[in-house]
């Protein structure tokens, strides 16, 4: 089984960098909330856990986490997401939180970690095993990574719900209809959806997800890897409708345990995990991190050269971005990180304004929440640069505006003259359409959308927001 895609990564690299900082009041709240949690389970298992640095966060996002552990625990390591742009964009938590010490921030995959065996003390995953569709294999890389009688980290992960009639993907809280609300607020939705509430924003943007792991499964999993483990459950009480269930499965549970309740209701795992042999000495030396590191194309070691530059006798090089080493393997580097190329108009870049047409407003919103907005309908050049079958995909916003007029909102791509399809959206919130393209060197982009609408303060007349449009292999789907 393939662990994850590379269509999936490349969604993944989207979905990060537009939703770590895209709105950072908002962000910066989520992550000041999930910091008290982590830091609160972490000294709950401090005795267990022992040292921590050098330390290693793999689906960092942000790397809000990783930055806790260096200001609050004294703790030195690596913030590692597939997202460069997310930890970028990170480093504006430091000021906003008064912080001066940070993680070493790499680009990197959780399948080709780019460190070298037995060279960290302790990994850590939030939110993010079920992103694989074999756990297994982003367990054995941690492993490989880990010193002897080092520990992994992992929580928020969903466990499998029994008690649910799995009719459909629900998505979060701000894109669900009134209905949806209300059974949310009774504990009663969660007996009808598929998966957990909110799979539906990471499916439809083409994150495929893992939700088959009920508790049996995950402990299966844990004892294959390690030796020793301490874990927690965690159920929802959404409403009446879950308290009354949880309460009485625990009540029927012969060591009146919450795991009865975890396998009706499901919830998250957190687990701290301890790997086989004796506890890891060598001190952490931050000004040389590059000798835990290794080559991602080679497997060699890598040094650093003037102007930060990390790089191998392979010829691999990896320069410092922003603060950011990406060290991806350079077939994927090259295809998720594309630049302003031909077939891309990425709409945080500053040059994309050359592939535009017809039909734009001006560029708006922050950091990896670029955007423009457009009428009824507006135009826009992409030319090929792979010769293989391509693929349009196309990522926007769908506001509360247009629903709220209409009900749904209506979008029509064209290419060349050719209907593509017409798309009717009926939520709030981000969208992503992908439809195959036929063979051609260039192709001209129309986008048509309604209703249209208008705000009394502004004289636009608005449908939707674009982030992106980009072509992208026919084979590399989910």
């Amino acid at each position: 089984m393939e662990a994850q895609s590379l269509s999936v990564k490349r969604a993944e690299v989207e979905f990060h960098s537009f939703a770590s900082m895209g709105q950072p009041e908002r962000a910066i709240a989520a992550y000041a909330e999930e910091n008290v949690r982590r830091a609160d389970f972490i000294r709950r298992h401090a005795d267990f856990i022992g040292p921590m640095s050098p330390f290693l966060e793999i689906g960092a996002n942000a790397g809000h986490t990783s930055y806790m552990l260096c200001n609050e625990f004294g703790a030195e390591g690596f913030a590692l997401d597939i997202s460069a742009d997310s930890l970028r964009y990170g480093a504006d938590l430091l000021g906003r939180w008064n912080w001066s010490k940070s993680p070493v921030r790499i680009a990197g995959d959780a399948l080709h970690l780019p460190f070298r065996d037995g060279s960290v003390r302790m990994v850590l995953a939030y939110q993010m095993l079920s992103q694989f569709m074999d756990i297994d294999q982003v367990f054995r890389e941690v492993v490989r990574v880990l010193a002897p009688g080092g520990i992994f980290l992992f929580a928020e992960e969903p466990l499998r719900r029994l008690l649910t009639l799995g009719l459909y993907r629900c998505p979060y809280w701000d894109s669900m209809k009134p209905w949806e609300r209300k059974l949310y607020e009774w504990g009663l939705l969660g007996y009808l959806v598929r998966d957990v509430i909110g799979a539906q924003q990471e499916e439809s943007f083409g994150i495929r997800q893992n939700h088959s792991m009920n508790l049996d499964s995950w402990r299966a999993l844990i004892n294959r890897h390690f030796v020793d483990y301490e874990a927690e459950i965690f159920v929802p009480e959404r409403g009446w409708g879950e308290r009354v269930v949880k309460r009485l499965a625990i009540r029927m549970h012969p060591a009146r345990s919450v795991s009865g309740a975890g396998r009706l209701l499901g919830g998250t795992l957190a687990a701290v995990c301890r790997k086989a042999g004796q506890g890891f000495t060598e001190p952490f030396q931050t000004d040389r991190f590059e000798s835990l590191l290794r080559c991602p194309d080679c497997h060699s070691g890598l040094s650093r050269a003037d102007g930060d530059a990390l790089r191998c006798e392979c010829g691999y090089q990896a320069p410092n971005e922003g603060g950011v080493f990406n060290l991806l393997p350079s077939d994927e580097r090259k295809e998720l990180y594309p630049g302003d190329r031909d077939d891309v108009i990425d709409f945080s870049l500053a040059n994309h304004e050359r592939k535009l047409l017809d039909g734009w407003y001006e560029v708006e919103g922050v950091f990896g929440n670029k955007y423009r907005w457009m009428g009824k309908s507006a135009s826009a050049r992409l030319s090929r640069v792979s010769p293989l079958p391509q693929r349009l995909r196309v990522r926007g916003y769908v506001p509360p505006q247009a629903i709220e007029t209409q009900g749904h909102v209506w979008v029509e791509i064209v290419a060349n003259g050719l209907k593509l399809g017409s798309w009717t959206l009926t939520r709030t919130g981000l969208f992503v359409i992908e439809t195959d393209l036929p063979d051609s060197p260039e192709y001209k982009i129309d986008i048509s959308a309604a209703p249209v609408w208008r705000i009394p303060s502004d004289d636009r007349t608005l449908s939707v927001n674009v982030s992106m449009i980009r072509l992208i292999p026919r084979e590399s789907g989910p």
